[in-house]
């Protein structure tokens, strides 16, 4: 009897489940940047600064999802007329386009290292695969909320052309873009 109820037990506790975190991005602490191709002599960077959207994790079973929102109209290159110019139908096309979100689907690990995401990014109204390397990553209990916050410096490499952003083009633009991406989250649950 001793023997099938430790069998149960270690049963039971190999079967359990794991349980994922819920995380809230920190729209201070949470900045898409991008680097794109100025006519094959030098690069234009610009950033995001309105994000928002949610992080599941569970690093138990090494699984997740994200859902991430960018306010479009939020771009910045440091200068207002290069701004202008980005939200009009030329590149991020804003009245009809107001946000650019990721579905991450599916987070790969390295033993316990996070070092992939991959997902969807919808740009322009156009949606298509991008995996998101993680280059950093790393939990901590913050000392001033007391909650469990997670940060990350993640990038990747897409073509602006696969999502309709043919801009300049044919002047000779690179459609070569990199984005980087520094994200903080705090638990919710």
């Amino acid at each position: 009897m001793q023997l099938s109820k430790f069998f149960a037990i270690a049963l039971f506790a190999v079967a359990a489940p794991s349980f994922a975190q819920t995380y809230k991005i920190d729209p201070t602490h949470t900045y898409p940047s991008f680097e794109a191709d100025h006519k094959g002599i030098s690069f234009w960077r610009g950033k995001f600064t309105k994000t928002e959207g949610t992080i599941t994790l569970d690093r138990a079973a090494k699984t997740g999802t994200m859902n991430i929102t960018i306010d479009a109209n939020s771009i910045d290159f440091g200068m207002q007329k290069m701004n202008d110019h980005a939200k009009n139908k030329d590149m991020f096309n804003v009245p009809q386009f107001p946000t650019i979100t990721y579905v991450g689907k599916s987070m790969k690990f390295d033993g316990d290292k996070l070092v992939a995401v991959e997902g969807e990014l919808t740009l322009l109204g156009v949606t298509k695969p991008v995996t998101l390397t993680v280059n950093k990553f790393k939990c901590i209990q913050d000392g001033m909320t007391k909650v469990e916050i997670c940060g990350a410096d993640a990038s990747a490499e897409f073509k602006r052309t696969d999502f309709g952003m043919n801009y300049a083009i044919n002047w000779g633009f690179s459609p070569d873009v990199k984005l980087a991406i520094q994200v903080e989250a705090a638990k919710t649950n």
